[in-house]
């Protein structure tokens, strides 16, 4: 599969991420070529097997409208940093996924103030940071988690590896 084969559709909700990142939809798009790259080379999914187009929503939106979903969806009323709502997760995503021209593989939504706190907090680049949340919410859509040690481990390495081919330091390191 060609990784011009996926398509990111970005909403950007809220006017301030233009201001903080002007590049953010190209820098999207660098980020999620790359792990598609990567899994693609790297791990045998079977919704490559089906060599559809793969869509991903992508929406930069701030702090008051991650709490509503994370609220509605998660029973937790605060923000986070990213949510994602992987299709994958849902038990008939492949034959479902047959049945179509395209794979929609699911949401991911970043809340900007949260972003930024933790950024200053961490002490990384706003840019880095942002580059780290997404390769997690994408790995999260392509049906990784981090829910038990061993599956936290194995996303953790992930996100290590594709963030080190954008020369960003390992964010779990001290």
């Amino acid at each position: 599969m060609a990784m011009n084969n996926q398509h990111l559709q970005i909403s950007i909700e809220d006017d301030r991420w233009l201001k903080v990142l002007p590049e953010v939809e190209d820098i999207s798009a660098d980020v999620a070529d790359k792990v598609l790259s990567w899994v693609l080379s790297n791990q045998d999914l079977d919704l490559f097997h089906l060599n559809l187009p793969l869509y991903i929503n992508l929406s930069l939106s701030n702090d008051s409208f991650v709490q509503k979903l994370n609220k509605e969806y998660r029973g937790l009323d605060k923000s986070t940093n990213v949510l994602s709502f992987a299709n994958i997760d849902d038990e008939d995503f492949l034959a479902e996924c047959e049945l179509y021209e395209e794979i929609e593989l699911g949401d991911i939504i970043i809340a900007l103030e949260t972003m930024e706190r933790e950024a200053q907090e961490q002490e990384v680049t706003f840019h880095d940071h942002y580059c780290h949340l997404l390769v997690h919410g994408l790995l999260h859509i392509l049906g990784y988690d981090h829910m038990e040690p061993e599956d936290a481990a194995e996303m953790e390495a992930c996100e290590t590896a594709i963030l080190q081919l954008m020369n960003i330091k390992n964010p779990y390191e001290d």
